[in-house]
C-alpha cells in the first residue's frame, strides 16, 4: 500500500462518517497466507501446542457505530499438534470435527480507537459458533499500523468444557479446561459503504 493511500485511509478512519454525508466502512480481508491461529493447551507434564488454518475472513466496521459485521472462519480438521495420535483423539473425542467442521467468529461490534502510526488496542465483540452451539464474547485485538501496513493479534481463551466439549486428559496427561488461542494476520484494508 503507498504512503498516501495508507493516509487517506488513516485520515478515513478518523473522520466521522457522517462528515461525508454517508456510512464509510473500514473493510478488512484476511488473507489464510498471512494469517496464523496457534493454541496452547496447558498440561501436566507438559504444554500441548498447535495449530489450525484460516478458512477464509472478513469484517466489515463502521467507524462512527462501532456495529461490525463478516465472519472468521477456521477449519476445525485443520487443528495439529504435531502428535498424529493425540490429533486424532482430539479431532475424533473433543473437537469432532467431522460433524463441526468450522469455528467461525461473526463480529457484531467493536469498542475502541485505533491510532495511525502507532499501537491500540480495540475490543472486538460478537458470537462464537463452536462445536455446534453459539457463545457470545468479546476478544481483546492489538492493532498496529506502521509503513501502511496494517497487523492484528488476538489472544484469548476458549472454555471448551464449558462450551461442552470433553477433556482429554488421561491417567498419564492432566490437561486444562480452557484453551489459550492466538491469532494474527496482516489483513487488506478497503473502504465501502456500510
Amino acid at each position: 500500500m503507498s504512503p498516501l493511500r495508507s493516509l487517506v485511509l488513516t485520515a478515513l478512519m478518523l473522520t466521522p462518517a457522517g462528515a461525508f454525508g454517508i456510512h464509510s466502512l473500514i473493510g478488512l480481508e484476511l488473507d489464510p497466507a498471512q494469517t496464523t491461529v496457534e493454541y496452547k493447551l496447558g498440561a501436566v507434564p507438559h504444554t500441548v501446542e498447535g495449530t489450525f488454518a484460516l478458512k477464509r475472513g472478513r469484517i466489515g466496521i463502521d467507524p462512527e457505530s462501532g456495529k461490525a459485521s463478516g465472519e472468521l472462519v477456521v477449519d476445525a480438521a485443520s487443528g495439529q499438534s504435531g502428535n498424529d495420535s493425540r490429533d486424532r483423539n482430539m479431532h475424533k473425542n473433543v473437537l469432532e470435527s467431522d460433524r463441526y467442521p468450522e469455528i467461525v467468529f461473526r463480529p457484531d461490534r467493536v469498542e475502541g480507537k485505533v491510532v495511525p502510526q502507532a499501537r491500540s488496542q480495540v475490543q472486538l465483540h460478537g458470537t462464537f459458533t463452536f462445536h455446534g452451539a453459539d457463545h457470545e464474547m468479546t476478544v481483546p485485538v492489538d492493532i498496529e499500523i506502521a509503513n501502511g501496513r496494517y497487523s492484528a493479534t488476538a489472544h484469548f481463551q476458549i472454555p471448551y468444557v464449558k462450551w461442552g466439549m470433553k477433556n482429554p486428559s488421561t491417567f498419564v496427561l492432566r490437561v486444562s479446561d480452557k484453551v489459550d488461542l492466538t491469532v494474527h494476520t496482516v489483513p487488506r484494508v478497503g473502504m465501502g459503504q456500510f
